[in-house]
């Protein structure tokens, strides 16, 4: 219902106590007279303090009536035998008066705090909440026993008046309002036909109208609707898909009527409000994970999953999110970074059994979609893409003719329009935008450097905007200098994360390598930089060392030392492993990994403790370490102690290529002239257990087919 989703909605972002909900039943006669007068007068005073721009009629109304009660509870609080005199009908009212009185000041607090835009979007709804309200306050009425309370003439003479009211109260919706709605919808019937709306009747609904009249009001709105697009919950109109379109709308409303104004750095970076808001959730999902199977919640979202589906890499998500996913462009795999054969996905149905089974267990609502196999993620509507697209071409225009200020706030709302939607990523670049976002990336300014350069990461998921990234002369060399040098650790972890996008592209992975201090950057990064710094880095050298003629580069730049270094970091150590596989496959890569003390070890401590795909690459690091580095190399590793048994233990429970390539380094051994001397004679039968009798190369080292599992990473969107 609407109303359900006004006051869900609400407590969203008020979270009012639990009291609110709950009936009073502790209290005496007189505590509760006391408590519903205060309570009362509380939400009158709240009123009269507020301008309220709609369902001014409706709330003005419901006050009123709120009024006539607080002089009942007056009146029997002054009378002397208040106790002994009211009826146990009487008290059971006033209980119920309680809950309508919250949710009174629930309902008029929305229409005080929500934006503007979203009160005009509601408009229906919320007028119809106010009508149930006055229909509870009719029956309550109805059912108190007015004759047996002792009242004075004038107080039962106003009691009877409002019982008289109330029953005759029908549904209002106010005119006025519902012509402001029509027009906000004629704007997005506008751009939906391909027109921009006129200027002037933009300034005059957003601004006289609405009384919207600068920038931060206008972002405010804009805040506000994002809001309530992350929260939708599919309980109130219009769609998501519907809402992007009046966000984008107001977006473009805001910078066509308040120009560009120059903000504080603290409003325009990338890290305040937007971050506050992203911990608070985290923190909200964190708290879940005590209660709800890690298995069962999807690895997008966090959340429980209400439809797993299996995609093409055998992964499985909840549909929203992977559908939401797909939509924004993104052609890989979240969790494992692999490229998607087809977009189809397929239910998971016996997981979803077992999550139903778990809530059914643990009393937790589970409310699957009645049709999920039709059933997808909003996506932008036509309407939201023409808006981007004008809006798109007075950020663009700043960015070229604008002051610093100003272009570092079109910076940053590049960076927010590239997001999300692969439309908004080709249309910005095709616009024009990367030559001037390439000029702000060695900007002085560390929150202009900063937003330029997450904007480029974030067009750079597209893949045609790849290569005009690329294509931009000094453009990769300004990255690459961010990378190195930037201003705040934000900027240089984003700017490697954009390398790793660019080098997702095969023919670009030796051209970033050759950028001169590329690789050793990503390499320090890699040693010293934050979690997440360490994740973007070693993603990136992950796509450069799956080039073959990159492999004397990573060398040279301290890579390999700083790849063998992160075999022993929580969370890179797999794709590190990964990485290392890939570098040992050249001699001379594996003469450079074989020169590390520690390499070995860490290869061999991942097989023993690591991820099922961290033991994959350790051993197919290991084994290509034996086939490319020669005797002295195969002598180290087969030397490691507990190999023989962490062998044993991976061709019986390891992942398919774990067996296969576990019983191909046994093998090799096997044809060691000190086979005999290490035991592992006894390996042949799990050799043939792995149905591996190729005495060749490893199959999957031929060409096309990669030796390790891709990275669990994939680009983050920022």
């Amino acid at each position: 219902m609407a109303s359900a989703a006004i006051f869900s909605s609400l407590r969203r972002r008020r979270s009012p106590s639990l009291e609110a909900f709950l009936a009073p039943v502790d209290l005496s006669d007189v505590a509760l007279l006391q408590t519903l007068a205060s309570v009362s007068r509380e939400l009158i005073s709240c009123f009269s303090g507020k301008t309220i721009l709609f369902q001014r009629k409706n709330s003005r109304s419901l006050i009123r009536k709120i009024e006539v009660l607080v002089i009942l509870f007056d009146y029997l609080m002054e009378t002397d035998c208040t106790c002994h005199n009211i009826p146990s009908t009487a008290l059971l009212c006033f209980k119920e008066c309680y809950l309508l009185l919250y949710r009174s000041k629930i309902l008029i607090d929305y229409c005080t705090q929500s934006s503007k835009l979203w009160l005009l979007l509601q408009n229906h709804s919320i007028s119809g909440h106010f009508h149930d309200l006055n229909q509870e306050i009719s029956t309550l009425l109805d059912v108190f026993p007015v004759n047996d309370v002792q009242l004075s003439e004038d107080v039962m003479e106003q009691i009877q008046l409002l019982q008289r009211h109330a029953r005759k109260a029908k549904l209002y919706v106010d005119k006025g309002d519902d012509l402001l709605r029509i027009q906000l919808f004629s704007f997005l019937h506008e751009f939906e036909n391909g027109r921009i709306p006129n200027s002037v009747e933009l300034r005059l609904f957003f601004v006289e109208r609405l009384e919207i009249r600068d920038s931060e009001s206008c972002r405010a709105e804009i805040e506000y609707l994002e809001e309530q697009i992350i929260n939708h919950e599919g309980d109130v109109e219009p769609t998501a898909s519907v809402l992007n379109g009046f966000l984008a709308l107001t977006r473009y409303s805001r910078f066509l009527l308040f120009g560009f104004e120059e903000e504080d750095e603290v409003d325009i970076g990338i890290g305040n409000q937007r971050k506050i808001r992203k911990g608070f959730i985290n923190q909200e999902i964190a708290d879940t994970f005590l209660t709800i199977p890690k298995d069962f919640c999807c690895p997008i979202s966090w959340e429980l999953m209400r439809d797993p589906v299996i995609i093409s890499t055998g992964q499985t998500y909840d549909r929203s999110s992977i559908s939401r996913w797909m939509d924004e462009g993104h052609c890989t795999c979240p969790k494992t970074g692999q490229m998607l054969i087809h977009s189809r996905v397929v239910p998971n149905r016996a997981l979803r059994n077992l999550i139903m089974q778990w809530c059914s267990a643990h009393g937790i609502p589970y409310d699957p979609p009645e049709n999920t196999e039709a059933s997808s993620a909003p996506s932008s509507s036509k309407a939201a893409i023409e808006a981007n697209r004008a809006t798109s071409l007075l950020l663009i225009q700043q960015l070229a003719h604008g002051s610093p200020g100003a272009k570092t706030v079109a910076a940053r709302e590049i960076r927010l329009l590239a997001k999300t939607g692969k439309e908004n990523r080709a249309y910005i670049a095709e616009a024009g935008a990367i030559p001037h976002l390439h000029n702000l990336l060695l900007s002085s300014n560390p929150v202009a450097q900063e937003n330029s350069v997450t904007a480029m990461l974030n067009l750079s998921i597209y893949d045609k905007n790849k290569s005009r990234i690329m294509k931009e002369d000094g453009c990769l060399g300004s990255i690459v200098e961010v990378l190195r040098f930037g201003l705040t650790t934000e900027a240089r972890e984003n700017a490697a994360a954009t390398l790793f996008s660019l080098s997702a592209v095969h023919d670009y992975k030796k051209e970033i390598a050759d950028e001169d201090g590329a690789v050793e950057a990503l390499a320090g990064l890699l040693r010293v930089g934050t979690s997440r710094g360490k994740k973007d880095a070693v993603t990136a050298l992950f796509n450069l060392s799956t080039h073959t003629e990159n492999c004397a580069r990573m060398i040279e730049a301290g890579a390999v030392t700083a790849l063998v270094e992160a075999l022993g970091f929580e969370g890179v150590s797999e794709e590190a492993a990964g990485a290392l596989a890939f570098v040992v496959r050249q001699p001379t890569g594996a003469v450079a990994v074989a020169r590390e003390e520690t390499a070995v070890a860490g290869l061999i401590a991942m097989m023993r403790c690591g991820t099922p795909r961290g033991k994959e690459n350790a051993v197919a690091a290991l084994l290509e370490l034996c086939r490319s580095g020669g005797a002295a190399a195969t002598e180290r590793v087969i030397k490691a102690p507990a190999l023989a048994g962490l062998l044993q233990m991976l061709l019986f429970t390891g992942t398919k290529r774990a067996r296969r390539k576990a019983a191909s380094l046994a093998r090799v051994f096997q044809r060691c002239e000190n086979a005999a001397a290490l035991h592992f004679g006894g390996l042949g039968v799990g050799y043939a257990f792995a149905g591996n009798s190729n005495p060749n190369r490893d199959s999957s080292f031929v060409s096309g087919d990669v030796s390790v599992v891709p990275m669990s990473i994939s680009v983050p969107v920022l």
